[in-house]
């Protein structure tokens, strides 16, 4: 794909006029007309400065720049390089620091990359074949051999999973997460909506030997990353929503849960 349609697929992608990308980028509306129609060559800043105001992730950035004729800005470390020890370390911190409730650490097409001890406790009873690496936290949640018999909510679980990976892939187009979201609505098809239904507003509600227990979560990113690597992880954290779930995990965590069965490239 050349330049001028790289960007007028992001812009339309992102619903901007040209005249809105040409404010958030600092340039003219006439520039940008000029660029989608082949009449400007783009300097690299200016590359730069477009995916930065289209809000582009890192990976597209760098495209980008390589459909202008650049190289890429955005390196792009392996996680097991010794440069990124000290996100490891972090990383590892956090995931210990947030016991006894279940937190994990994803990549951009919902792999497992870390979790700490307490994620046992919602993997458990998953057949084998899911937890191995690199396990997908999206297939693991809603497949048949996976969470989906023990979620109580599951419609509207399955639900809040799809659209997530839906909004995943319009940001970023993807062919794998594309593929696996069409796979996942093969599991949910047919399954109903509770009365009452809030869209992504919804607890998971997951069946254990403990007791029911009711899950809101968080999703922390590295907004200031630079790196492809780091900027694609996403810090999955669960909560407790009410103090019966509190409890559970609490005691859970009492008991020590083998973390061994959750696959995990940094502990």
């Amino acid at each position: 794909m050349d330049f001028p349609q790289a960007l007028r697929e992001h812009r339309t992608r992102h619903r901007l006029s040209q005249l809105e990308l040409a404010l958030k980028a600092g340039t003219t509306q006439r520039y940008v007309s000029f660029l989608e129609s082949g009449r400007s060559q783009p300097g690299r800043e200016i590359v730069i400065r477009l995916g930065e105001s289209l809000d582009l992730p890192l990976r597209e950035r760098n495209s980008l720049l390589l459909a202008a004729g650049y190289a890429p800005a955005y390196p792009q470390t392996p996680l097991d390089d010794p440069a990124l020890a000290p996100v490891h370390t972090a990383l590892t911190h956090i995931l210990a620091a947030h016991q006894p409730y279940p937190a994990i650490v994803i990549d951009r097409h919902g792999d497992l990359v870390a979790a700490n001890a307490a994620f046992a406790l919602i993997t458990d009873g998953a057949a084998p074949d899911l937890l191995e690496p690199p396990a997908n936290v999206y297939r693991l949640a809603l497949h048949p051999n996976g969470l989906a018999p023990r979620i109580a909510n599951f419609g509207e679980w399955a639900q809040h999973i799809l659209e997530r990976l839906h909004t995943e892939v319009l940001r970023n187009p993807n062919e794998r997460l594309t593929d696996l979201h069409a796979e996942l609505q093969q599991h949910v098809s047919g399954r109903p909506l509770e009365p009452g239904h809030l869209g992504f507003a919804v607890p998971l509600r997951l069946r254990t030997v403990q007791g029911e227990l009711h899950l809101i979560t968080t999703i922390t990113t590295f907004a200031t990353a630079v790196d492809i690597t780091l900027a694609e992880l996403k810090l999955e954290a669960f909560l407790p929503a009410d103090e019966i779930s509190s409890s559970i995990l609490a005691r859970t965590a009492r008991k020590g849960p083998d973390a061994a069965d959750v696959p995990s490239q940094l502990m």
